[in-house]
């Protein structure tokens, strides 16, 4: 288990892929509100 095993987390950054192990960044998109600057209730 290290670097060349392709189902390892340290695997996947040597083979430069993605997988659950290694998943993505979620790139946070703003809302409709946050956009128009409305401040919500709580």
């Amino acid at each position: 288990m290290g670097k060349g095993d392709k189902k390892s987390r340290r695997g996947k950054i040597a083979n430069r892929s993605y997988g659950s192990r290694r998943p993505r960044k979620i790139k946070r998109r703003p809302t409709v509100e946050e956009k128009i600057g409305i401040k919500k209730k709580k």
